[in-house]
């Protein structure tokens, strides 16, 4: 079976585009909220008219900049001026370790990296050896925002809006090789998929507030909380991280009607003391993406605060999103919902993914539409295996109802999904080969209550050696983003194997769920 949606309705040419007629529209109305300070979309469409220009001195238009920064009012302006700089935006995780940033820094090439003053001194020795990429700290462009924003002549002039088709963002994704994937976006994907979600969630034009504690680097928080405020005039209320005392009393003090989140985040704040006497009563929707969210934290969520929750499903290399539960029909628990305007979905067959498979029949999902991504960079054979014949193969198994509605049951390619990160197996195994008292090593996925899945990983110790698992936990917190560390290793006599002796993760697999 197959799912396509209809029209997408208005779409821009690039999100700078889509900046430009919100602020023209809604000049006065606050943009960006962010630890005590306010910028209208006024302000804000200076200050990226500032930035820009002072990336474009920087050599900035035609290559690409990368970004190193938590949440933050450069981070919200970032996107928007890195397209009228005419440069590619790299959004790069702050958790990442020199070792993760060395490889995507070399991949990616940047001209410019802004970055946040207490990460510089994790990148600058990187940089030493790359001598054409300059480091931009936050607090010296930050320093200037009071005078931009202060500034009426200040404007992004028409030459400055990027053509569509021009790759617009670089991002970055797990990769089961073991090293992660640059998904190439262009300018129209981004700005298409902003104006699909809007089919199935549509918001209304400057009257609403949403609240945002996801990572701003992220693909689903670009999509569902800055380009979604960017588009529809609605104001963005930031916060530097997930704090849930800080984000209840948001809630009620800054007048949130939306609010993004997680299956994390929402399991998180339901236990926390002070959830109960937030008042919730002016937030009427809530969105889950990242992972898959289960029925119970749903119905308890809505029961406990009257807002629904829409979910929806997605990838980076579909600009991101797929499908959601629309505000405008059933919404049904369990479900990702329906395609998105302008998208097609089909479940296929595992072996050859050319036969659509019948409703309730499960399979890989393909989609296809205008959102999908250009390619990997510099990985020709991995963007040919995921694009064929106009189709991305997601990697991802499920089955369709009789209503069209989407079902996730598994994931074909072996990955982790801790806490809304997608984390690739290989990758954290090739760090554990590398220590010196370690033969093998194969990683899973766990069960988890609280982050959704967690790493466990299994480990054969070379002769004469002792296990530690606090020590093995320790390097590898020196190489990966401390939610690609295992919550547990393991030490086995052997791995199990298959009949042509590779690593049987099924057995594994079965192992922690058992």
């Amino acid at each position: 079976m197959s799912a396509l949606a209809g029209s997408a309705g208005r779409v821009h040419a690039s999100i700078l585009a889509m900046l430009q007629d919100t602020a023209a529209a809604f000049p006065d109305h606050e943009a960006v909220v962010f630890e005590g300070t306010t910028w209208t979309y006024a302000e804000l469409r200076r200050v990226v008219a500032g930035l820009a220009a002072l990336l474009r001195a920087q050599g900035a238009a035609g290559t690409r900049v990368a970004t190193l920064l938590p949440n933050s009012l450069l981070a919200c302006a970032a996107p928007y001026a890195v397209a009228a700089a005419g440069a590619q935006l790299v959004p790069l995780n702050p958790l990442y370790t020199p070792r993760e940033l060395d490889y995507m820094l070399r991949d990616a090439a940047p001209r410019l990296l802004l970055v946040d003053d207490a990460l510089a001194g994790r990148v600058q020795p990187l940089l030493a050896q790359r001598p054409g990429c300059t480091l931009l700290r936050a607090s010296g462009l930050s320093a200037k925002f009071e005078a931009w924003r202060a500034d009426p002549s200040l404007a992004i002039p028409p030459e400055w809006l990027p053509d569509a088709d021009v790759p617009g963002l670089l991002q970055y994704t797990g990769g089961s090789s073991g090293f992660p994937k640059g998904v190439i976006l262009t300018h129209r994907a981004l700005a298409t998929n902003v104006a699909q979600r809007d089919s199935l969630l549509p918001v209304a034009r400057g009257r609403e507030r949403v609240l945002c504690v996801m990572p701003l680097f992220h693909s689903y928080a670009m999509a569902m909380g800055l380009f979604l405020c960017g588009n529809s005039g609605s104001t963005l209320v930031v916060q530097a991280g997930y704090h849930p005392e800080r984000l209840l009393d948001a809630i009620a003090r800054e007048r949130i009607t939306i609010f993004p989140g997680s299956p994390t985040i929402f399991t998180g704040l339901m236990q926390h003391e002070a959830f109960a006497r937030t008042d919730w009563s002016r937030v009427h929707t809530c969105y889950s993406g990242s992972a898959a969210l289960s029925r119970e934290t749903l119905e308890r969520w809505q029961a406990a605060t009257g807002a629904p929750i829409y979910e929806g499903y997605g990838q980076t290399e579909a600009g991101p999103v797929l499908s959601f539960n629309p505000v405008r029909g059933p919404v049904k628990v369990g479900s990702v919902g329906i395609a998105v305007a302008g998208t097609e979905l089909q479940v296929v067959d595992l072996e050859q993914g050319k036969r659509v498979l019948p409703t309730g029949e499960r399979g890989e999902i393909r989609a296809r539409g205008p959102q999908l991504m250009s390619g990997y960079l510099n990985l020709p054979a991995e963007t040919k295996e995921a694009l064929r014949d106009g189709w991305l193969y997601t990697g991802d198994i499920g089955e369709f109802d009789a209503d069209g509605y989407l079902y996730i049951r598994d994931r074909k390619k072996d990955l982790v999904i801790v806490g809304g990160y997608n984390v690739y197996p290989r990758e954290v195994e090739e760090v554990l080969f590398t220590h010196p008292d370690v033969a093998e090593a194969a990683v899973v996925g766990q069960p988890d209550a609280y982050r959704g899945e967690v790493l466990r990983a299994f480990v054969v110790l070379r002769p004469g050696r002792a296990f530690d698992e606090e020590a093995l936990k320790a390097f590898c917190a020196g190489q990966l983003a401390r939610y690609k560390v295992p919550a547990r290793i393991e030490p086995l006599e052997a791995l199990p194997k298959t009949g042509v002796n590779k690593t049987d993760k099924k057995v594994l697999k079965a192992r922690v769920r058992g």
